[in-house]
């Protein structure tokens, strides 16, 4: 169950803790955000589940109740000491003090899984890691199933972007996985009260990612220099990055039936793999 702010400032005192703003940390104060985070995951009893910044474990005791093992993964020693404490009889529960960022996914899987299983990844997330852990696990094996996310609702909405309103992020994001936003969370369901609304987005990883087919280093390559200066053309960002000259950027353009003057935001992954294969780099 969620903690209600006055028995949160209670845990503050008791455990000399204060929520710092440099590590993001902003506790969920809303039983029903709490209850579609766990939904969505769709847990099952034979799960395994990564999560970073447990907090004050209650998504951590939530889960617990679901599945084979957690492991939470909590860089505050204060709130790791407090969880220790709170889930010490829980045998199905890892807390380990660390930044999950500076460990490989290799040894966060052997410790929680320690052979060959899926893993997911559910987590209340402090905002200021969001690219990093995205990249990390949508990048590095092994890679979980499913990732479960509480992020601000800005980067959630760039994550499921359509044309027009491609961004590299979206790019990333659909390249590895199939993105979808649960719902929308409001400032007002965390203490303290952030500056932004919030979303829970659900990434299901792609088991054979089409890029698989193509020359990946060529492909984000040509993703990072088309979306060099995002606003410009197209073509114009491509002659300029790979010094080829506009004729050869403009037939490939057209082999792939994008017109002249489009920018990098009106190219969905397809396209942008069409684009790879056809374009001599």
């Amino acid at each position: 169950m969620v903690i209600p702010p006055q028995k949160l400032k209670g845990l503050f005192n008791e455990y000399g803790i204060w929520p710092s703003k440099s590590k993001g940390q902003n506790f969920l104060i809303n039983q029903n955000v709490l209850d579609k985070i766990v939904e969505a995951a769709d847990l099952k009893s034979t799960d395994y589940v990564l999560e970073i910044g447990p907090g004050f474990g209650i998504l951590t005791e939530e889960l617990i109740k679901k599945v084979k093992k957690v492991l939470s993964i909590e860089l505050d020693k204060r709130l790791v000491y407090f969880l220790k404490q709170k889930f010490k009889h829980e045998t199905k529960l890892e807390v380990l003090l660390s930044d999950v960022l500076k460990i490989k996914n290799i040894e966060l899987y052997k410790k929680l899984v320690g052979e060959k299983e899926d893993y997911k990844l559910v987590a209340n997330l402090p905002y200021n890691i969001t690219g990093a852990v995205l990249r990390k696990f949508l990048t590095y094996e092994p890679k979980p199933a499913v990732i479960i996310l509480l992020l601000q609702k800005e980067v959630a909405q760039r994550i499921i972007a359509k044309p027009p309103k491609m961004s590299l992020l979206s790019l990333s994001v659909q390249y590895y996985g199939k993105p979808q936003i649960i719902d929308y969370v409001s400032k007002e369901s965390f203490y303290p009260k952030p500056e932004v609304d919030s979303a829970i987005i659900k990434i299901e990883l792609k088991k054979d990612p089409i890029l698989n087919q193509i020359n990946e280093k060529k492909f984000w390559q040509l993703a990072k220099i088309g979306f060099s200066s995002p606003r410009k053309q197209l073509q114009n960002n491509l002659v300029a990055g790979l010094k080829i000259n506009k004729e050869t950027i403009k037939i490939a353009l057209k082999s792939v039936k994008l017109a002249p003057e489009c920018r990098p935001a009106d190219l969905d992954l397809e396209q942008w793999i069409s684009l790879s294969k056809n374009l001599v780099m």
